[in-house]
């Protein structure tokens, strides 16, 4: 069942303002991606295997970030669309902690080099 099969319409500026905040979360995972496809091409850090770590938890950061969004958006839309509270914000612990590890890596990474 999609998120618009269920419950009344609510107001366009809010399901706009839903889709804003998920294509905001898309252009985060997009930039997530792209450092890994940076750090990839350019050869940074110089340890290969370090290097390949860091570049695999980037992508796969940017792609779960992207399923994450979705996922919110079609729960925040449905919430809205049958009047119960809205989810929790557990994607922005995800990519908190995400982005921790990530840095700590990369840190580590070019601290041995």
């Amino acid at each position: 069942m999609g998120a618009y099969d269920v419950g009344d319409e609510p107001d366009p500026r809010y399901t706009l303002a839903n889709e804003r905040t998920f294509l905001a979360w898309v252009r985060t995972a997009l930039a997530v991606l792209a450092g890994g496809v940076a750090l990839h091409s350019l050869g940074v850090p110089e340890q290969d295997g370090l290097r390949q770590v860091l570049v695999v938890v980037l992508v796969l950061l940017g792609g779960g970030t992207t399923l994450l969004a979705y996922r919110r958006w079609a729960l925040v839309e449905r919430a809205m669309r049958t009047g119960r509270p809205l989810p929790r914000f557990g994607l922005g612990a995800v990519m908190t902690g995400a982005v921790l590890v990530a840095a700590v890596l990369l840190a580590v990474t070019l601290s041995i080099s």
